[in-house]
């Protein structure tokens, strides 16, 4: 019987997917995901990727999210790509392969800005689901705050965070310690977000670098 209902819950799942409109579209389009209409609709709102902006994708693989930044950027910029999956070549990216928690990664992904800091960081990152909803808020927590010990160290004064999260119980008290961080916050619920999913975008504007203790 518990094998007949995963079954049936991934043929279900099966169906939905190919029934997706965002799906089809970046198929017809030739995107690698569909998780790039999310980032389409937020930079259009929001004017958050700019010709001359330094962008670093955490969690990039496999690429929708900078395949449509890349094309945004001037021809002589370029993205930071992270992820400890491997990521098919872009151009006008740079891949680095490793997790971003990673002294080395950091140290990689910093050089490869030519000033070491950059303009936006961009984040579709979400743990690794165990379907116990009080173990896996509490690791999307723990991801968005090494998220933000990583824009301490790598994000420039005044620039802007784009990172997914997940409403839950304990949600206004992270968006209190992510709104002590920037001068502005705003809460997002693109289009292309499945109406059933928990998941919101948090774009952070004007950041405000953190001395050495690390964020709180």
């Amino acid at each position: 019987m518990p094998g007949r209902r995963r079954n049936r819950k991934s043929r279900n799942w099966a169906d939905r997917h190919l029934g997706d409109q965002y799906v089809r579209k970046a198929q017809q389009s030739g995107y690698r995901a569909r998780s790039v209409y999310k980032l389409i609709d937020i930079d259009r709102k929001y004017n958050l990727i700019r010709p001359d902006s330094r962008i670093i994708d955490l969690g990039s693989s496999p690429g929708g999210w900078s395949q449509y930044a890349s094309s945004r950027i001037s021809a002589r910029n370029r993205i930071t790509c992270v992820d400890r999956l491997p990521m098919p070549p872009l151009e006008k990216t740079l891949f680095i392969q490793g997790d971003f928690t990673d002294p080395e990664t950091r140290r990689q992904a910093r050089d490869s800005s030519p000033n070491g800091w950059f303009d936006l960081v961009l984040s579709d990152m979400a743990p690794n689901i165990t379907g116990i909803r009080p173990a896996d808020q509490a690791n999307a927590e723990e991801l968005q705050y090494a998220i933000l010990e990583f824009c301490r160290i790598a994000l420039r004064p005044g620039g802007r965070l784009l990172t997914k999260y997940f409403e839950g119980e304990n949600a206004h008290v992270f968006r209190k310690r992510f709104q002590g961080h920037f001068d502005q916050i705003r809460v997002i619920k693109p289009d292309a977000s499945r109406p059933e999913s928990r998941e919101v975008y948090l774009l952070g504007g004007g950041f405000k670098p953190m001395d050495s203790g690390g964020i709180h």
